[in-house]
């Protein structure tokens, strides 16, 4: 017997979808953070901040209900002369139990490409050294960037939009926005 195909669309995010998407992210985060997730905090925060682009923060969706969401937000990378506009990826949640059907990376997939067509020319993302790459992620150390914070150098990773986007920036260092780094 084969596996049933979900039928779903992604789309922009809008604001009367906000307290589906938290809760959402809170429970795609839940097993991972003890019960206690900041992810639906830091989305709720960033999008009221200046590095929120509204475009991208993605969901995707079925009739009945949001089955998954990614955000990507402006960052700055400071390096020895130069400083330059990226995004981060954070976070990337999926409902437990639509995991592992491509939803996450089809999300992932839909906002890469449309970062590139709004102009933006790099991306940067913390996390799973063996899921990322498979979009082209890399790890940052390739370009000497680095986190403001301690991080398995295979975890911090990078992708280009454009030809030569971080290359650019040695010495960089990763300006998240402050929220990023905010107690509750």
């Amino acid at each position: 017997m084969s596996e049933k195909q979900i039928e779903y669309w992604i789309q922009p995010e809008q604001e009367e979808n906000y307290v589906e998407v938290e809760e959402l992210v809170r429970t795609a985060f839940m097993e991972l953070t003890d019960g206690n997730p900041m992810e639906p905090i830091l989305v709720k925060k960033l999008r009221k901040g200046d590095s929120f682009v509204p475009g991208l923060s993605l969901i995707a969706h079925n009739e009945e209900r949001i089955l998954g969401h990614i955000l990507l937000t402006t960052i700055r990378i400071v390096g020895v002369d130069q400083e330059i506009l990226s995004l981060a990826m954070a976070p990337v949640s999926v409902l437990p139990e639509m995991q592992n059907q491509g939803i996450g990376g089809e999300l992932i997939r839909v906002s890469i490409e449309m970062a590139k067509a709004m102009g933006y020319g790099s991306i940067i993302v913390l996390g799973h050294p063996d899921y990322y790459p498979r979009f082209g992620f890399r790890p940052t150390e390739n370009w000497q960037i680095r986190a403001p914070f301690d991080v398995p150098a295979d975890a911090l990773m990078g992708l280009e939009l454009e030809e030569g986007a971080l290359t650019g920036c040695p010495m960089g260092m990763i300006e998240y926005p402050a929220v990023f780094f905010e107690e509750e």
